[in-house]
């Protein structure tokens, strides 16, 4: 029985990869002239929290520092993002799941405030019964924490639920809650999805075979 849908957020409700990308490579050009390819944002910032993330690009920098420069690149990205459009077929599946009472929850390493405007961006700040984010958990993904703390918010069990991501650390950590894990090949390739855990991989929630597993699941 399907009971609850549980949703990362960059990458994964929305497309914002790109935003991201642009927005670091401003704070790195305006740092110290450093430049950031797609590979290396790929590979090294695309779904991790900022907190371990900052320390790593900027080694020097303390504490204090660190929070600012993110806080700056998170506000370019807000500036650069007034208006998101939903992935293809998302407002479908939340169609679906309010209709069939299945409950509905946001886990992402993105900062509230980010989180916030995302979904504002998108019209869905009303649609999730909860917005769960890194900062405010004792630990952010790849830990599995924040998807068991989704599932306990939710009241739902881990073989009740559907987890959807786009990065390996957030596949990694709703794997490891034992959630389903249906990934969107939007920052990763599906081979590189599919070995950090994720049981179907997609283009978008058109795809049929996400509403076969749906069925069966409500079946």
């Amino acid at each position: 029985m399907l009971t609850a849908l549980l949703f990362d957020l960059d990458g994964t409700l929305t497309d914002t990869d790109t935003l991201h990308l642009q927005a670091f490579r401003k704070l790195l050009h305006d740092y110290d002239g450093r430049e950031l390819t797609q590979e290396q944002f790929n590979a090294q910032v695309s779904g991790r929290s900022n907190g371990l993330l900052f320390k790593e690009l900027f080694p020097q920098a303390d504490a204090a520092e660190c929070k600012n420069l993110a806080d700056r690149k998170e506000a370019l990205f807000r500036e650069m993002s007034p208006t998101l459009e939903p992935m293809p077929g998302l407002l479908r599946l939340l169609e679906h799941a309010e209709r069939h009472g299945i409950g509905m929850c946001v886990v992402t390493n993105a900062p509230r405030l980010n989180a916030e405007h995302m979904l504002g961006a998108m019209g869905l700040g009303e649609r999730f019964e909860h917005v769960l984010v890194a900062d405010e958990l004792a630990r952010p993904k790849p830990d599995p924490l924040p998807y068991l703390t989704g599932l306990q918010r939710l009241e739902a069990k881990a073989p009740q639920a559907l987890a959807f991501e786009d990065s390996l650390p957030g596949v990694k950590a709703a794997v490891d809650a034992g959630i389903f894990t249906v990934a969107l090949a939007t920052t990763q390739p599906a081979e590189r999805l599919l070995q950090a855990g994720a049981q179907l991989v997609i283009e978008d929630y058109n795809d049929p075979r996400l509403w076969a597993l749906i069925e069966r699941m409500q079946a």
